[in-house]
């Protein structure tokens, strides 16, 4: 399904800097890893569970919550359904980056499970086809071995490492996500959504349990595609009446300047400049 050879070809594909970021999301992404087994452990779950949710679930906020429910004295089945409701938001990540899996059953759904909001941001990132793809499996890969190396180390270590506040990684992996969706936030239909999406999401907080208030935030996705679907109707018509169409064309070439067929953000690739054609 993957060898080695393609994932020589994915890393080569990556700049310095994007390999540099998705190591460093690895090597804290470990440390979370360390936590939650370590976590798991203390409140007295056998060690085999951590690591069989880290391998079958991969995902964290999913994985902490039904350790604290079970902690708590919750069922396995409120658990469950505690971490499906958190997953939910998967879906529409699954329609936003299903180009970064590729083709054929095996491996598309090799690539559903690695997806988690690190692989989704760092891919949305990406402009280039390519290196979407190489970015998603990159960060995906490499997440899922560092996830469930840290699992196992931190079950086996008990409660060595239970506090995962005091090195601050609470708020290290939102400034990364931030980082990594901030370039999408230069389209209007994205602020949009992502104005809507946090207003929700910080008024229904108070009033419902975790994990609800991010599924009611989806609805900024509807205000995007309302005004996405007004631009292209507004684009079309200007188009027909013979109006003006923003981006540059080169002269023999495509809109941003380029020739066909090639990288990202490089001259001469034919990749879209700021300016797009509606």
């Amino acid at each position: 399904m993957f060898s080695m050879a393609v994932m020589r070809s994915i890393w080569r594909t990556l700049r310095g800097d994007l390999a540099r970021d998705i190591a460093l999301v690895c090597a804290a992404d470990t440390l979370v890893g360390v936590s939650f087994g370590a976590i798991a452990v203390g409140e007295g779950l056998p060690l085999w569970l951590p690591v069989l949710l880290s391998v079958v679930v991969f995902a964290g906020a999913a994985q902490f919550m039904f350790v604290g429910i079970v902690a708590s004295g919750g069922t396995a089945l409120a658990a469950v359904a505690a971490g499906l409701l958190v997953n939910a938001r998967h879906v529409p990540f699954g329609f936003t980056v299903g180009d970064a899996l590729g083709g054929g059953r095996l491996r598309r759904l090799a690539g559903s499970h690695l997806m988690i909001d690190e692989t989704v941001a760092f891919a949305l990132a990406q402009r280039d086809p390519v290196r979407r793809r190489a970015a998603y499996w990159a960060c995906g890969v490499g997440l899922f071995v560092c996830w469930n190396a840290g699992v196992v180390l931190g079950a086996l270590g008990g409660t060595a490492v239970s506090d995962t506040d005091a090195f601050g990684l609470d708020a290290a992996f939102p400034a990364v996500l931030l980082a990594l969706v901030l370039p999408s936030l230069r389209e209007a239909g994205t602020r949009r959504a992502a104005l809507v999406g946090v207003g929700v999401a910080l008024a229904a907080a108070p009033f419902l349990p975790a994990g609800v208030p991010v599924l009611l935030a989806l609805a900024g996705l509807a205000v995007a595609g309302t005004g996405g679907e007004r631009a292209r109707k507004q684009g079309s018509g200007a188009v027909a009446e013979g109006g003006p169409v923003s981006g540059r064309v080169a002269e023999g070439g495509v809109p941003g300047g380029g020739a066909p067929g090639g990288g990202d953000d490089e001259p001469g690739t034919g990749s879209y400049d700021e300016e797009r054609v509606p």
